[in-house]
């Protein structure tokens, strides 16, 4: 059985040397370095999102002490509309 296993082994290793006449390690680098650029937009965008309305309504109730508590405890909309009014959308 060890002689089986043995002789596979080197028969695969022999076909595997004579089909790889030619290395494709040089064709490989510019995939990556796609890959690379492709990801660092991505994250780049991921980084620096878009400011929304909810940012503006959390730095107006940021002013008012009591108005930032509430926020910290029941929610920015609840405290925005308890202290400003209706949320604007």
């Amino acid at each position: 059985m060890r002689t089986l296993t043995l002789l596979f082994a080197c028969a695969l290793l022999s076909v595997c040397w004579s089909m790889g006449g030619e290395s494709t390690l040089p064709d490989r680098p510019p995939h990556v370095v796609m890959k690379r650029d492709l990801a660092a937009v991505l994250l780049r965008r991921r980084r620096a999102p878009d400011r929304s309305a909810h940012f503006s309504w959390k730095e107006v109730c940021e002013l008012n002490e009591a108005c930032d508590d509430m926020a910290d405890t029941a929610g920015i909309v609840a405290a925005y509309t308890a202290y400003y009014g209706p949320v604007p959308f």
